[in-house]
């Protein structure tokens, strides 16, 4: 009995000495508690600051509780580089996504953004998400986060519709609809980059096709377009030729005259350009307007600081070194293999050869660069005949050797067996081009050894594992180097002079691929013979005929003494005469005749490599031993799903934004 009554009294003990409740009934007993009402305050998100309204709340639409939660958020980083990922698209995405983050308050409420505008918007941009496999954001979903016009909504692209209008009102009576090779003399996203050249391939499918040969090490495409009467095909004696540009990332002028030359080659030949038409029917054209889409971007990250900076004086852009190499810091015009240096230990002895010398399994242990493989595959899958890769930061065309002969590598001559196509080849660029090859206008450290806009690359700078010495000692292709001028990343207001400077010149280069000799060779029973070799006597450097048994040989006008060999086949030999101001290529064929070799015999020039040895690309597999090797934290096949935009948010630290997966 006792017990129970103690429970009761303890009970009591502990309500009487707790502290007393809040009754409003009871003025000064106690204060309650009230919770502060959210209230509207200034928009602070420096991406948002230009919406139509200056006041938003907290929490917001999406629940970010504070402006700090909000700009820590996936979501604010996906419209902070917008402009890159989704170039004509970003001022829409990004002002959509504002009205969700930052919402409209007005008299302490918040407003909510129309649906009718976020679903116009959709339908306007979705197409650029898909080009970079990116799924529409979910705070962007039409439906859970925007209301209809009876629910009093806002139309958050208020001010952009309004300058839109106007826009609009000044261009009444042009076409709606801008053609796809309209060109707009600016710089171009990665994004936009890649966008122009599809549309072009859209715009003219019958003659324009894009491939990607690849990534970069952030994962971005290098795209390439190839113009062509039968895109997508090697046609039987018609030259291969290609453009390479933006192989150091801050060398930028090259990449925006190669998009321009796209849509160049597209809207003259639909517009009757006989000239273009020709080119196009009578060649193959492949351009890479970027190798380096990894450093462009560095690169212009740095030009927008230097900008943007305290010092703006002279609006100087120095970008001598900022993003030239690629995101592994590696320079990719010294990253193929160093054949010359091969071809320079070898050259006192009897038979050597200049041309299709294999690559050393040496070279596999070392630091390959994705961009660097993947062009390699390139050049050692298309029969390529031309080419030229474009540089910034002088104004000269150099030509190989890069590498000097020099035993301590000083800068000396170092001419190839074809110095002499190789100037022609040069001259015929500087001298199309509109200053280069004027005295008065060079600039950069070559002025002191160039002739008339060309210089031998070994005696202007001396380097080894260049691009250039690689395609002419790997494959048939002859490649020069165009420097375009002494400003790496010229002002966007230059652009469409030096359009006008390097038209004529990037026409007539191409031109150049129907230059010299062309022909088949066959046995005697029809068949087409694959890497017979052709011979010019003289010329220590011979070309191998392709898959149909078809070559092209550059050659200079004049006498030549030309032979075409293959084992198990006896050599034939042909005098030939090439005037000067050919248009198009000499016709040349050859029969080759069955012969029996002895056991011992070797034809000259086997003596160096065979063609097993050629063939022995990445024998041990060590470029993807060493793609493995460099994240060893990521797990290989996951980071093959992700694309390569995924590298924005995986490097921001916050929680991944998965939901911009469209396959997760």
């Amino acid at each position: 009995m006792r017990i129970t009554l103690l429970i009761p009294l303890q009970l009591l003990v502990a309500v009487s000495s707790a502290s007393p409740r809040c009754d409003p009934a009871f003025r000064g007993v106690c204060k309650p508690t009230v919770e502060e009402k959210p209230k509207c305050t200034d928009v602070l998100l420096s991406y948002c600051e230009d919406m139509a309204y200056t006041q938003t709340m907290f929490p917001n639409i999406v629940g970010h509780k504070t402006r700090e939660d909000a700009e820590a958020g996936a979501e604010y980083l996906l419209l902070s580089v917008s402009e890159s990922l989704l170039s004509e698209c970003h001022p829409d995405i990004r002002m959509l996504g504002c009205s969700v983050l930052a919402p409209r308050c007005e008299q302490e409420k918040v407003l909510k953004p129309c649906r009718t505008t976020c679903e116009a918007v959709q339908k306007k941009c979705i197409h650029v998400f898909e080009a970079i496999d990116m799924a529409w954001p979910y705070f962007m979903d039409c439906d859970r986060f925007f209301v209809s016009d009876q629910e009093g909504c806002y139309d958050p692209l208020e001010g952009l519709t309004e300058q839109n209008a106007e826009f609009t009102d000044s261009m009444e009576g042009l076409l709606l609809e801008e053609p796809a090779t309209t060109t707009h003399y600016t710089y171009h996203s990665n994004a936009r980059m890649n966008s122009i050249l599809k549309e072009t391939e859209e715009q003219c499918s019958d003659i324009a096709r894009t491939y990607s040969i690849g990534r970069s090490m952030e994962g971005r495409e290098l795209l390439v377009i190839e113009f062509s009467n039968n895109p997508g095909q090697h046609e039987l004696l018609e030259p291969e030729m290609k453009y390479v540009g933006n192989m150091h990332g801050n060398e930028v002028l090259g990449r925006q005259l190669l998009i321009y030359l796209a849509q160049y080659l597209c809207s003259e030949y639909q517009q009757g350009n006989e000239r273009i038409q020709t080119l196009i029917n009578t060649t193959r054209i492949h351009i890479l307007p970027s190798m380096n889409p990894d450093g462009y971007e560095v690169a212009v990250a740095g030009v927008q600081d230097n900008i943007y900076g305290d010092d703006d004086e002279g609006r100087r852009y120095d970008t001598s070194t900022i993003g030239r190499n690629n995101a592994q810091n590696i320079d990719l015009n010294r990253n193929f293999p160093d054949l010359t240096s091969i071809v320079y230990s070898r050259r006192r002895q009897k038979g050597y050869s200049t041309d299709h010398i294999p690559i050393p399994d040496y070279y596999w242990f070392g630091k390959v660069a994705p961009e660097t493989y993947a062009v390699m595959k390139w050049i050692r899958s298309i029969p390529f005949v031309l080419s030229a890769n474009f540089h910034g930061g002088d104004l000269v065309v150099s030509y190989p050797y890069d590498l000097s002969k020099h035993p301590l590598e000083r800068n000396m001559f170092s001419p190839t067996p074809d110095d002499q196509v190789f100037k022609l080849l040069a001259g015929t660029y500087a001298n199309a081009h509109e200053t280069m090859s004027y005295e008065s206008t060079q600039c950069g450290p070559s002025h002191t050894q160039s002739q008339k806009g060309t210089v031998n690359g070994a005696q202007w700078s001396s380097f080894a594992g260049g691009m250039q010495d690689f395609n002419y000692l790997h494959t048939n292709c002859f490649e020069v180097t165009v420097e375009l001028g002494c400003d790496r990343f010229p002002p966007e207001e230059d652009l469409l002079t030096s359009w006008h400077e390097n038209h004529e010149a990037l026409i007539k280069f191409m031109e150049t691929a129907h230059q010299g000799i062309k022909g088949i060779v066959k046995d005697e029973e029809g068949n087409s013979i694959k890497g017979a070799r052709i011979s010019v006597r003289g010329i220590r450097h011979d070309v191998t005929t392709a898959e149909n048994g078809d070559y092209w040989r550059l050659l200079t006008p004049g006498i030549h003494i030309v032979s075409a060999s293959a084992p198990g086949f006896t050599r034939a030999t042909k005098k030939i005469h090439l005037p000067p101001r050919m248009l198009t290529a000499g016709r040349v064929d050859f029969v080759l005749k069955k012969a029996v070799l002895e056991p011992d015999a070797q034809e000259e020039g086997d003596t160096i490599h065979s063609t097993g040895t050629y063939d022995r690309f990445d024998p041990y597999n060590q470029y993807e031993r060493y793609t493995l090797m460099t994240d060893l934290s990521q797990n290989r096949e996951e980071r093959a799903e992700k694309p390569w935009w995924w590298n924005y948010f995986a490097a921001s630290g916050g929680a991944a934004p998965t939901w911009l997966l469209k396959h997760y």
